[in-house]
């Protein structure tokens, strides 16, 4: 890929604006992408995508699920987790954890990175394993 951009002549009149793109850091090359999307009503295309790299497609994920992979020894400590987090009565959160035993369970869908961290966090706590997707 860096060959590629070394084969590129880039006209005298867009030379200045190439190097400070080139100055930025992937999150302000995402952030800019982003920007010029909202002022021209337009969609990044490939080219764009592949000068900002794999980085900010993850950052750019603004929507994560809560899956609950392993309940470990404390099940009952987890099923607290889970009744805080899904606001769910008694029965339907020990129902979710005694089907996590088995095979993995979604706990909570389209939650923010913070908020899934947060969910985590509790969940290790209690000893359970968890997966963010």
């Amino acid at each position: 890929m860096a060959e590629e951009k070394q084969n590129i002549e880039v006209p005298e009149k867009f030379k200045d604006l190439v190097k400070k793109v080139e100055e930025m850091s992937i999150v302000e090359l995402a952030e800019l992408v982003k920007v010029l999307e909202g002022k021209f009503g337009v969609s990044a295309a490939a080219p764009v995508a592949v000068a900002a790299a794999a980085g900010p497609a993850e950052e750019a994920k603004t929507s994560f699920n809560v899956e609950l992979k392993e309940v470990g020894a404390q099940k009952i400590e987890v099923i607290k987790v889970v009744r805080d987090i899904t606001q769910k009565g008694l029965k339907e959160s020990k129902d979710l954890v005694d089907a996590a035993a088995a095979a993995p369970q979604m706990v909570k869908e389209g939650v923010k990175k913070e908020e899934a961290d947060e969910m985590k966090k509790k969940f290790e706590a209690a000893g359970a394993k968890v997966e963010i997707k």
